[in-house]
């Protein structure tokens, strides 16, 4: 699906006289196959040196038996540490045409529009860890480990993503049992004095996750650690509707990456069923966090909606009475109505 974002991204550029230089270099499983590491030294190298990282699908079931460290994923870890990042935003955002295919009744459903900022660099899947075995009995572990420097950061990023929304901050962690959590709470909770005009509440994350299904529109921006995230941002995910209608934006000390959160499929390969939306939507943050290109992120977003409007659907959105189309051909609906949307405004104005 980095195709599809690709392709659209190309339209922006050449609509709007922008130049973009695209390099395409191997990660996870790819890479493993290529060079028998997740993480090349040339790939961090060169994204590194970039404006901005799109990042397909790094694993798959290919890869599962091997250990620890060596599989795919490692790949992915890897460049986040490498390039900084230890903020990761997930948009929930119920597109309006989409409403029927949310597992929720509307009502409970409400005005689906939240943030989850979550911690990317710390937490336990980058703790110690490790394994031993005694009198024949293995035993595991992996670390949660946070440092207020490390809970400041991102929280100052959820406060700041707060402020320009509606003001509310959720922080959720674990805190009636776990230690690192208890710094958290403090930490977020110390620094509610500095963004005053923020609210902030707190939740244990079991509750969040119950209350993401039972009232989801009660949420705004929610902040948590990495493990905790990692699961709520899949939960909540599903509440759209499918996993491949959502993007992701991580940002840190370097280049910031864009993906959609839906990993490989390797059941889809050669059937052009994947659906290129979350890709897509990546790319409009792209465009608008990393270049700061806001009109050309709604143009791309405007003609998206007006295509989901006409009834065009890939297969894991489909509804009756809908449009079944693979993955390509909507991508080019989606260029051809790009299209129609510029002519539009240039004779009558953006927004008419």
């Amino acid at each position: 699906m980095s195709r599809a974002a690709a392709t659209i991204l190309r339209e922006t550029a050449h609509e709007f006289n922008h130049e973009f230089e695209f390099r395409e270099l191997f990660i996870g499983g790819a890479a493993i196959d290529a060079s028998d590491t997740p993480l090349p030294s040339e790939t961090l190298d060169a994204c590194r040196r970039a404006d901005a990282v799109f990042l397909g699908a790094v694993g798959g079931p290919k890869w599962d038996s091997l250990l620890v460290g060596k599989r795919p994923e490692s790949g992915l870890l890897g460049l986040r540490k490498g390039l900084g990042l230890y903020v990761n935003v997930r948009p929930v955002k119920l597109l309006e045409p989409l409403k029927g295919i949310s597992p929720l009744k509307p009502d409970r459903l409400g005005d689906l529009d939240l943030e989850i900022v979550r911690e990317l660099a710390g937490g336990m899947y980058f703790g110690e860890r490790g394994n031993a075995t005694e009198k024949g009995v293995e035993r595991a572990w992996d670390t949660e480990s946070y440092s207020t420097p490390e809970i400041e950061r991102i929280a100052t990023f959820a406060y700041n993503r707060a402020e320009n929304r509606s003001r509310r901050l959720c922080s959720v962690d674990k805190a009636n049992v776990l230690t690192s959590s208890q710094l958290w709470r403090r930490t977020v909770t110390a620094m509610s004095t500095v963004f005053s005009s923020v609210k902030l509440e707190h939740m244990y994350v079991d509750n969040a996750a119950m209350q993401l299904t039972l009232r989801p529109s009660q949420f705004d921006v929610m902040l948590t650690s990495n493990m905790f995230g990692d699961i709520l941002s899949d939960a909540a995910a599903a509440l759209v509707g499918s996993i491949g209608l959502i993007p992701s934006a991580s940002f840190g000390s370097t280049a910031p990456l864009f993906e959609p959160i839906h990993g490989s499929a390797p059941s889809l390969v050669g059937t052009d069923a994947a659906n290129p939306i979350g890709s897509i939507l990546s790319a409009t943050m792209m465009l608008r966090d990393a270049f700061g290109l806001s009109l050309e992120a709604d143009w791309v977003e405007q003609s998206l909606l007006r295509v989901l409007a006409g009834g065009y659907r890939t297969p894991d959105i489909t509804e009756p009475g809908a449009r079944a189309v693979g993955g390509s051909v909507f991508t080019e609906i989606l260029r051809e109505e790009m299209q129609r949307t510029l002519e539009h405004a240039e004779r009558y104005g953006w927004g008419v």
